[in-house]
């Protein structure tokens, strides 16, 4: 069965490099800002992960597409990627202290199989408290612009972290051993 990645993740590549699947990366080329985030978080993450892989499998048809999306979700609140320094500040100030929620929806689909399957998993994260020089610092060093809830916790945001209760590669961006028990489950590997 040949895989396409529907991302550009450099993150996305890397874990699914783990379990050695053979894959191709072609970017979807869907507008996310044109989907509310006024929905449920969990419907959200999954419907955009769907449209992604959709876009892709509409044109590869042979091919079994992955599409995922990460949010983070704080008081059923998501916190996308920021714009610009303040809202990255605000987000973390927001994160500083609390748990939240990072859910991947991720979704399988090939065309001539008719394979159409999504599903999600979800990561609680506790963060200390934060001063706003520690925040600070971490937007200076680290630019979290292309990052949900401005943080990548395989950087130096991982200083943050309280505790995790859940897929440690569900916040880096794909919950790669769920992935894996559902390709094994349904023998698509």
């Amino acid at each position: 069965m040949k895989f396409i990645l529907a991302s550009k993740s450099p993150r996305r590549k890397e874990i699914l490099n783990k379990i050695n699947l053979k894959f191709k990366i072609i970017p979807s080329t869907i507008d996310e800002s044109k989907i509310s985030t006024k929905m449920n978080p969990i419907d959200y993450c999954t419907k955009l992960a769907e449209l992604k892989a959709q876009n892709i499998s509409n044109q590869y048809h042979d091919c079994t597409v992955i599409g995922a999306d990460t949010i983070v979700v704080i008081k059923n609140t998501i916190l996308n990627k920021p714009n610009n320094y303040n809202e990255a500040f605000d987000m973390l100030k927001t994160l500083s202290n609390n748990t939240h929620e990072v859910i991947t929806g991720v979704s399988l689909q090939n065309r001539s199989l008719n394979i159409e399957y999504s599903f999600h998993d979800i990561t609680s994260v506790t963060f200390y408290e934060l001063s706003n020089n520690d925040i600070s610092e971490y937007i200076n060093n680290y630019n979290p612009l292309d990052k949900s809830g401005s943080y990548g916790i395989q950087d130096g945001s991982a200083l943050f972290v309280k505790e995790i209760k859940g897929s440690y590669d569900n916040i880096v961006g794909f919950p790669i051993s769920k992935f894996h028990q559902i390709l094994k489950k349904d023998k698509y590997i």
